[in-house]
């Protein structure tokens, strides 16, 4: 038998027919032949039976130019950016897309690549033309554009015209519209030719297309221009704004989002591109038109006509723009603002109790969004009468339900302290505490309607939670879950009180001393878990508390092993992160950091160990399966199931759930998958490379150093350019510079100075960017570094650094000993570092030779050092010393009489005649 060629997947019990290269010849055959579609239909077959990256990327550039011959533009465009994915050199790939994208209309893209295949092969006289031809239509069209307003017109014209029947010319009026208002003389222009009004009417049709080109362009209106912005929300209006958010149609009601806030951001940054003079001074203040905007948002969460979706959408705004980006900022205001004027409303989102009558239309990630907006506004507050009026409100809030309303109320109360113990802790626990709550959730445990016991049985799960009330209920709710547990006959009720058992079960963390259960307990509890996640007649709703549950058992070693081995159940769980229930994303990133060891753990003090034992304290001990040979072991199984590609499509979310601490959650299981070499390029391959950017540029400082670390790891060990294609190598400059900073480790700061040195050699363009994140002082302070290893690497980044103009200039500085510090470090016993800094003077008297004249001047030893070079027995020593000589002397006629006069003449003379040297 022939065997399997890597890369080709065969259903099972399937006799092979062919092979994915077999079809891609056939495909060649018939694309030379002019068969396109039989082509195409050759490369997708083989693309099914292709798993191997590089050759699906050859099948998907083949197919773009089949596509091209048969005129279907946007997927010629789709294949050839698959390819270029894949290797982000691919030449033949960037001139198939420029070529789609100049069909679809989008010129400045087009052009993007054709300018990377020139730069790729500047000789190429096709690539050369076609630049050139498409620079002088471009010009052109930017000419006919803004000669005149009538192309403004005429493009308005098309898309208002009920007559106007033709699809693609409307389809390319609304893509010439969106793409000249992104140019700010193009936006200009059609906001001077009465564009708004003529927008306001294309919002008006309530047609999705024309709808979706009237936000998109207003976006490129809006963007970074505040007078503009403010003049759009008078002419448009904010009730018609958050209309238009509230709509049923998703992506009408996203793109509307997205423009709002754009507008959120010019109003609250001001002028940054404004060019209207005599306008500009009379821009007042705008916080008026910030608080008009939330003021409808605020209305829109209470509307009953607003969409789910729409709803979700003002939450998720809400959290973006009334928080302060950072504590540094003082000013709280719109933050108090919105507590005193839409606090209420917030928590009528949050206190939906689905399926009852007259309830507001939510989606399964509504309340959680209402959960996050609530903490992010009490973590907003500066003192304790701020906090003390959140709390009178939400007390006064759950009364206002719980009292006069009868079970509805109750129901509506209960989940109103669901939602702020999954927010403001501190709030739920002050409004649990309010007369009769608590027995109200202990009674409705026990109902017998399924809508009611489910409300009860959350809340009771959540309080759990709280150190505060762990203690009450695991002396008075225990046994009443454990009935439940056992006696239930719906699966969503059981599963819940399985989740709170778990929560209690799992008080003392990964303590292996600290159960709370019987022996054998937790096992049993995560085996019922494994099942239900498992299962899937169950609606992913009810299997997210499956995770939950599993989130709090695998403190336990044994549960993470078990779990580990069961791979249907590791692959229920990926599935459910990358389902449109964003809610089970914490969960799902707390059992893979308990899975992976990643949470912070300090090794004790010997000696306060023996004090402990010598006064009978409480020593945690740690499982013998948490050594690091079990970790490493469950770290290889998760990655054979797919861990990355779960966690690359959790970071994609855009929903509130993926909170700074849930970003920080992945990161350090990402730290923890790229910790062995072998492991990496699997990471990278599967998109981790890619996912880790988002992660290290935003989040909690301690997450964003973890992925820097990890980004940092995978640019050690692997090719920067294949890691990190494209453009995408140039964003991870700065998480690597984040680890030079003084606060971070000394392991941490060593691997940002090798990552960096890997960057560093790659090209100008990327050293230009090291430079412009000051990233050479730091450098430059490592060099003095006490540990050799930290010192060795910042002489090594310093070395590639050198290449740069900028760079060199500055070991000319005056007063600087830059220069001296290098000499210096080529005569020291450590032979790597004298390799790097000897290395560091050979480039540094080649590209810059007023450097020769300088060396003699810094120190008294420079001839001794560089002759200690020459007679090492070191190769790699000796070629270096020779070509600083060589420079030296071809530099400057006076070190060349210096030199000779010395006893380098001879020393070199019998270097030349040892013919065991090269």
């Amino acid at each position: 038998p022939v065997p399997s060629p890597p890369g080709a997947r065969v259903p099972a019990g399937a006799p092979r027919q062919v092979t994915a290269g077999q079809l891609r010849e056939r495909g060649n055959a018939l694309f030379q032949a002019g068969d396109h579609a039989a082509a195409l239909a050759a490369y997708t077959q083989a693309l099914s039976l292709c798993d191997a990256e590089p050759e699906r990327a050859v099948l998907h550039r083949n197919r773009a130019a089949c596509y091209l011959k048969l005129e279907d533009y946007a997927k010629a465009e789709a294949d050839a950016s698959k390819a270029i994915e894949a290797d982000g050199r691919d030449m033949k790939a960037l001139f198939r897309r420029s070529q789609a994208l100049q069909k679809l209309g989008r010129l400045d893209q087009a052009v993007s690549d054709l300018q990377r295949c020139v730069s790729l092969e500047p000789k190429n006289k096709a690539f050369q033309e076609a630049l050139r031809a498409l620079g002088s239509s471009m010009h052109e069209k930017m000419k006919t554009m803004s000669c005149t307003d009538s192309k403004v017109e005429q493009m308005f014209q098309i898309l208002l015209d009920p007559e106007e029947k033709d699809v693609d010319k409307k389809q390319k009026a609304a893509q010439n519209l969106i793409v000249l208002a992104r140019e700010e003389a193009g936006a200009e222009k059609i906001f001077q030719s009465d564009g708004v009004r003529l927008l306001m009417q294309l919002l008006d049709t309530a047609k999705a297309d024309l709808m979706l080109a009237a936000l998109r362009t207003l976006v490129g209106l809006c963007s970074g221009h505040r007078s503009r912005t403010m003049a759009i929300l008078v002419e448009l209006g904010a009730p018609r704004l958050s209309a238009v958010l509230g709509v049923e149609h998703e992506q009408v009601s996203l793109a509307a989002c997205n423009l709002l806030h754009v507008m959120f951001d010019s109003l609250k940054e001001g002028l940054q591109k404004d060019f209207r003079g005599k306008e500009d001074a009379v821009v007042l203040d705008s916080s008026k038109d910030l608080k008009l905007l939330i003021k409808h948002l605020l209305e829109l969460l209470a509307l009953e006509g607003a969409s789910a979706h729409g709803r979700d959408n003002a939450l998720n705004l809400l959290i973006k723009v009334v928080p302060r980006k950072s504590p540094k900022e003082t000013n709280n205001t719109l933050s108090l603002w919105v507590i005193d004027q839409g606090l209420k409303k917030i928590l009528e989102v949050g206190s939906t109790v689905c399926g009852a009558p007259g309830s507001l239309p939510v989606t399964e990630n509504s309340r959680m969004s209402a959960s996050v907006l609530l903490s992010k506004l009490y973590d907003d507050l500066k003192c304790d009468a701020e906090r003390e009026n959140f709390h009178h409100l939400c007390e006064d809030y759950v009364r206002s339900w719980f009292e006069g309303h009868e079970l509805a109320g109750k129901l509506r109360a209960i989940q109103t302290v669901s939602c702020l113990l999954q927010g403001p802790s501190d709030a739920g626990n002050r409004v649990l505490e309010l007369e009769g709550i608590m027995d109200s959730v202990l009674s409705l445990c026990a109902s017998v309607c399924e809508a009611h016991q489910l409300v009860a049985v959350e809340a009771l799960i959540h309080a759990a939670d709280k150190a505060k009330r762990a203690s009450f209920i695991t002396a008075n709710g225990v046994s009443l879950l454990k009935e439940i547990y056992k006696h239930s006959e719906r699966d969503s009720i059981r599963i819940r009180a399985l989740v709170g058992l778990c929560k209690l079960g799992s008080a003392g963390g990964t303590d292996f001393s600290m159960k709370q259960f019987a022996e054998g307990s937790t096992m049993k509890l995560a085996k019922q878990c494994r099942k239900w996640l498992c299962n899937e007649t169950i609606d992913a709703g009810t299997r997210r508390w499956a995770v939950e549950g599993l989130a709090y058992l695998t403190f336990d070693a044994d549960v993470k092993e078990e779990f580990v081995e069961d791979k249907a159940a590791m692959q229920a769980m990926f599935h459910l992160a990358k389902s449109e229930d964003r809610s089970v994303l914490y969960a799902v990133a707390s059992t893979l950091v308990n899975c992976t060891n990643s949470y912070d753990h300090e090794e004790p003090d010997p000696q306060m160990l023996e004090l402990a034992k010598y006064a009978k304290q409480h020593i945690p001990e740690q499982h013998p399966k948490d050594k690091p040979d079990f970790v490493k072991r469950r770290v290889r199984k998760l990655l054979t199931a797919g861990v990355v590609s779960a966690l690359s499509c959790m970071v994609k979310s855009e929903n509130p759930a993926l909170t700074n601490s849930c970003r920080e959650l992945i990161s350090r299981v990402f730290l923890a998958l790229v910790e062995e070499a072998e492991d990496r390029g699997g990471v990278v391959a599967q998109g981790g490379g890619k996912a880790l950017i988002p992660l290290s540029l935003e989040g909690t400082e301690v997450g964003q150093t973890k992925a820097a670390q990890a980004l940092a790891k995978i640019t050690i060990t692997s090719n920067p350019e294949m890691a990190f294609p494209g453009e995408r190598i140039y964003e991870v400059v700065r998480p690597l510079v984040s680890l030079l900073h003084l606060q971070r480790t000394g392991l941490e700061n060593f691997e940002g100075l090798m990552a960096l040195t890997n960057l560093a050699g790659i090209s100008e363009r990327l050293r230009q960017k090291i430079l412009k994140e000051k990233a050479v002082p730091m450098i430059e302070g490592y060099m003095f570094e006490e540990h050799e290893l930290i010192r060795l690497a910042a002489t090594e980044c310093m070395c590639n650094m050198a290449m740069s103009k900028e760079v060199q200039e500055l070991f000319l500085a005056e007063g600087s000993d830059r220069l001296k510090l290098m000499v210096l470090y080529s005569g020291e016993e450590d032979e790597k570092l004298r390799r790097a800094a000897s290395g560091t003077l050979a480039m540094l008297t080649a590209l810059h030779p007023p450097i020769c004249k300088r060396i003699p001047q810094v120190t008294v030893h420079w001839l001794e050092i560089l002759q200690a070079l020459l007679l090492s027995p070191s190769a790699e020593l000796q070629h270096r010393g020779a070509v600083v000589v060589m420079n030296m002397m071809a530099a400057e006629r006076e070190v060349a009489e210096q030199l000779i006069a010395s006893e380098m003449l001879e020393i070199l003379s019998v270097l030349a005649k040892d013919k065991d040297k090269p």
